[in-house]
């Protein structure tokens, strides 16, 4: 890895890419810093301290939701636009139609889920500033609207981000802010345990060994997301003319994780959403047996975070790959798996083999999902961020910003291998 960025530093363009891209970073840092006006931040800081969604809001806009600031947000409504965007154009005629027409398709539903997510950025923005209306410090309807309007902004202002870095940038755009978001919380984790370890909150031995849990789930994710059921296909040789067609062989990559780290932020958003509530109303029967039965890491919470996390992937893993559209493709072209006839037997063997390792993919995204409970069990550290949603995306943005760099440079080089 580190050879690639060496030899991606060195190329002028991939230069100038990365540099826009670090640009772009520092935007989004200070933007995380300008205070949305009329908000008392120290109920904020109260609320976090109660509910794990927005816990998991701050972590995502990488501070920007504890500020408080024009970035409060963060990304997150134009990924649930795109994701509903997706959803849509299995079921709705014309979005498939568009979706199947290339690069023009394409870029017209990118125009759709742009004015989708200015949609949903602002009723969120309105539920959010009512919801808090406790930090409102002048609670009157323009302020609401003033709160509201900033909130959207600051999204389409981050929308606009995103697309410049994928566009002039290295990566995927909205990816990576998530991916700065995190990370930008690690150099202040670390000071945090260092401070632990110096008042003796937690030990030396506990510190090291949360390190280690912490090396081996990122190794995990890496085996895991790299994983791969190759199916052996073979295609008949074709005769066109004088000419000669097909006859090699190949295969279909099914990853092991599909659906990516999809499954866990829409199992996370569903448990911690009645929690959340209930929070607000603690002196009631529900916000206490949901604060005493149902918190992170009780064994009912555990239970049905698992089991979502495994339907999710399913769902997702179904709606994103069709094994009758590969099967139809394959036997268009003449292609079939050894050992099976073309169309129906063969789509039937693809579907059962990619339940198989779907299974495994969302039995591993739920071991990860739950690692910060194995880590407050086994080290005792309770009061520093561990999570595996942070972890499954800060790795797999990695892993992808880096296979597009290698590509560049491939590119670049193509050339001189020809020669």
């Amino acid at each position: 890895m580190v050879g690639t960025l060496q030899n991606a530093w060195k190329a002028t363009e991939l230069r100038h890419k990365i540099l826009f891209t670090l640009m772009m970073f520092l935007v989004f840092r200070i933007g995380a810093h300008i205070p949305v006006p009329g908000i008392n931040r120290q109920v904020i800081e109260d609320l976090l301290a109660t509910g794990a969604l927005f816990g998991f809001f701050d972590v995502i806009s990488g501070g920007s939701f504890r500020n408080f600031s024009v970035f409060a947000m963060s990304i997150t409504p134009y990924i649930n636009a795109s994701i509903i965007m997706q959803l849509l154009t299995v079921v709705i005629p014309r979005l498939e139609q568009l979706a199947k027409e290339g690069a023009e398709g394409r870029k017209k539903i990118t125009e759709y889920t742009r004015y989708f997510t200015i949609v949903l950025a602002f009723i969120q923005a309105i539920g959010l500033s009512y919801g808090l209306k406790g930090a409102v410090i002048n609670p009157t309807i323009w302020n609401y609207l003033l709160i509201a309007v900033t909130l959207t902004a600051g999204t389409a202002f981050l929308m606009w981000i995103g697309e410049r870095i994928t566009e002039k940038g290295i990566g995927n755009g909205i990816s990576l802010i998530i991916f700065a978001g995190i990370v930008s919380a690690l150099p202040s984790g670390l000071v945090t345990l260092y401070e632990y370890i110096q008042v003796g909150t937690a030990n030396i031995l506990g510190a090291t060994f949360f390190i280690i849990i912490a090396a081996i789930a990122i190794a995990g994710i890496v085996y895991i997301n790299e994983g791969q059921r190759r199916i052996p296909v073979n295609y008949a040789k074709r005769v066109v003319g004088r000419r000669v067609y097909g006859g090699q062989s190949t295969h279909i990559p099914l990853k092991v994780n599909q659906a990516g780290v999809i499954p866990v932020i829409f199992a996370s958003s569903i448990l911690a959403f009645p929690t959340t509530i209930a929070a607000f109303f603690p002196d009631t029967f529900l916000g206490a047996w949901f604060a005493n039965y149902f918190n992170f890491g009780s064994f009912l919470h555990s239970l049905f975070y698992i089991f979502l996390i495994i339907f999710f992937t399913y769902f997702y893993t179904a709606i994103t790959f069709n094994p009758v559209d590969v099967a139809d493709n394959m036997k268009k072209y003449g292609g079939f798996i050894p050992g099976l006839r073309p169309g129906k037997p063969t789509a039937d063997y693809i579907t059962k083999v990619m339940s198989r390792i779907t299974l495994v993919g969302g039995m591993f995204l739920a071991v990860i999902s739950l690692m910060p409970v194995f880590v407050i069990m086994a080290t005792g550290i309770s009061n520093i961020y561990f999570g595996g949603t942070a972890l499954l995306i800060v790795v797999g943005v990695a892993l992808d910003t880096m296979k597009q760099i290698e590509s560049n440079l491939l590119m670049r080089h193509y050339q001189g291998f020809m020669k």
